[in-house]
């Protein structure tokens, strides 16, 4: 698990490997994560965009960015949390992530980015 805090806002992500989906002998990797976002600040916040990097090693990497995440924008009251599962598919099994979140201050309107920590996704039979 890995953790970041920025401007009270505390994003948690831990992935997770999936066979049953994936296809190594067709260079198809699929791994999920779970991100936990929790409100720490004294500010109602919501999350209005997401913007990911993802690194495929010996792969062009690619940028994903749009509004919420997994079709939502979540309004955080101080001390909520909001927990999603996404995914990713990989070619390599090793790859990582690294991304931001744009959040509104509802009090003021203000705009700011929350940083997503870098994390890592390794197909456990790429260690070997």
């Amino acid at each position: 698990m890995i953790a970041e805090i920025t401007q009270g806002i505390k994003v948690t992500v831990e992935t997770e490997y999936q066979p049953s989906y994936s296809s190594p002998s067709q260079y198809h990797y699929v791994f999920t994560y779970r991100i936990t976002i929790e409100n720490q600040s004294e500010f109602t916040i919501q999350l209005l965009r997401r913007r990911w990097n993802i690194f495929d090693a010996g792969f062009q990497s690619r940028e994903v960015e749009g509004e919420g995440v997994v079709g939502q924008q979540p309004v955080l009251e101080p001390g909520q949390t909001h927990q999603y599962v996404s995914g990713c598919n990989l070619k390599s099994g090793i790859g990582k992530m690294v991304g931001t979140y744009q959040m509104e201050r509802i009090v003021d309107g203000a705009t700011f980015e929350v940083v997503v920590p870098e994390f890592t996704m390794v197909a456990p039979l790429r260690l070997n």
